[in-house]
């Protein structure tokens, strides 16, 4: 009966362990997103007005 126990704690640890590490990766690869465009210019498109004034 330890034995089942013991092996129902280490499938409920790696569970949990790959779940931070899925997490984490998802965290990792946003911040390499954003770093990406932070290298890049403006982004915003351009407008341009072409009314007169009134």
């Amino acid at each position: 009966m330890k034995i089942v126990i013991l092996i129902f704690v280490i499938l409920l640890a790696v569970g949990a362990t790959i779940k931070n590490s899925a997490n984490e990766t998802k965290k990792i690869s946003e911040r390499l997103e954003l770093n990406k465009y932070k290298s890049q210019p403006n982004l915003l498109p351009v407008v341009e007005i072409v009314a007169t004034r009134a």
